[in-house]
């Protein structure tokens, strides 16, 4: 089965190693922190992960409360009856080169990577990247993403005995994107190592959608996914993925995502997730977020307790339009290539602007939408 090349590139690629301290520029680390509650209006209690998008005056540094008011959302009736949800997931992969795009794209995204020591952040990348997409009829072979420029907002303390460095960092946007990449979720030898099940319909930008959940049904060399399709009801295209690496099999998980660990080092796989979002846009549908998130633990030999990482990469589309010359493959991005160790080579002091409000555990993808808004004030 073709399927274990591409999976090597698709998953994160650690390289851990004995870290060193990094000087930086001395202006690098100057960003505003702006802090708040989100509460729900109707119960009181504090709401996780929620979005508020907010008119600031400068010099603002603390909200007070917001609160939010439940409201209801009625979707469209959705039948699913005498299908089977594997024809279904077959059935849009045959509408793939009706659904998305037939010509070369240039994406242009916000990309960043983020290393964490249990709470703590010990790492910090960020980049403007151009993506040349080849057409969806085509493989992701000839995809390509450069840096257009970047920074590096932390360097490990002294006192940090490891260093957790992700290699090829923005080519996720390239090889996690599995209806341009089928042999990592969609090829004909890929499915019938799958079970197919419904779940509960639901909508994504106002549009109903199929929900199909897949479990692996075997066992094979290497590790395998479990997660969720969301496929748009009237277009049948994929519209979300959602899956994760079966970390069951402590070895086979190791072998997908470790690149290199010092000698004497225990690594423990706990959980490694993946997302991917596409878009409609004049008519076909687009790649528009990528985010990848690991957590693991290490530990010395003769040390007692473990230490917890997490690595998160993410990256979200602002910019399509018909591309009209290839990136050189000089200019690509290394799968080999560490964006951190790199970061001085794409330097830009004035990577953000005037909208240098992002703080690493928020979402780019809504921090995003919250520039936008900004911008159009």
């Amino acid at each position: 089965m073709k399927t274990n090349k591409y999976i090597l590139f698709c998953l994160f690629l650690l390289y851990l190693a004995p870290a060193k301290a990094i000087n930086i520029p001395k202006d690098e680390n100057k960003y505003v922190t702006i802090s708040g509650t989100v509460k729900d209006k109707s119960d009181k209690r504090v709401l996780s992960y929620a979005n508020a998008r907010i008119r600031l005056k400068e010099g603002d540094s603390d909200l007070s409360t917001v609160w939010l008011t439940p409201s209801t959302l009625m979707l469209n009736e959705v039948v699913v009856s005498g299908r089977n949800p594997r024809e279904l997931v077959e059935e849009a992969i045959r509408k793939i080169p009706a659904n998305y795009s037939t010509v070369a794209d240039r994406l242009t995204g916000f990309y960043r990577e983020t290393s964490r020591k249990r709470r703590r952040y010990i790492n910090i990348a960020e980049a403007v990247i151009d993506l040349h997409k080849t057409p969806y009829t085509q493989d992701a072979g000839h995809d390509r993403v450069r840096i257009l420029k970047g920074r590096r907002l932390l360097s490990p303390k002294a006192s940090d005995t490891l260093a957790v460095k992700l290699l090829g960092g923005p080519n996720a946007s390239i090889y996690l994107d599995v209806v341009k990449n089928p042999d990592l979720l969609l090829s004909p030898e890929v499915l019938p190592c799958y079970d197919f099940h419904f779940e509960e319909p639901t909508a994504i930008d106002q549009r109903p959608q199929y929900v199909v959940s897949f479990t692996p049904n075997r066992k094979l060399p290497y590790a395998l996914y479990y997660g969720k399709f969301y496929i748009d009801k009237e277009r049948l295209s994929f519209t979300r993925a959602e899956f994760f690496l079966d970390t069951s099999d402590r070895y086979k998980a190791t072998q997908a995502i470790l690149h290199s660990k010092p000698f004497g080092l225990r690594f423990k796989p706990v959980e490694v997730a993946y997302q991917v979002n596409y878009t409609d846009h004049d008519g076909k549908t687009y790649l528009s977020y990528v985010r990848n998130e690991l957590r693991f633990k290490c530990d010395w030999r003769r040390r007692l307790f473990s230490t917890s990482y997490a690595v998160v990469s993410e990256m979200v589309v602002t910019d399509i339009k018909p591309s009209t010359t290839d990136i050189p493959i000089r200019e690509a991005f290394g799968k080999d290539q560490i964006l951190s160790d790199d970061a001085s080579l794409f330097f830009d002091k004035g990577f953000w602007g005037n909208y240098n409000i992002i703080k690493p555990e928020e979402s780019l993808e809504k921090a995003v939408g919250k520039l936008r808004k900004i911008q159009e004030k």
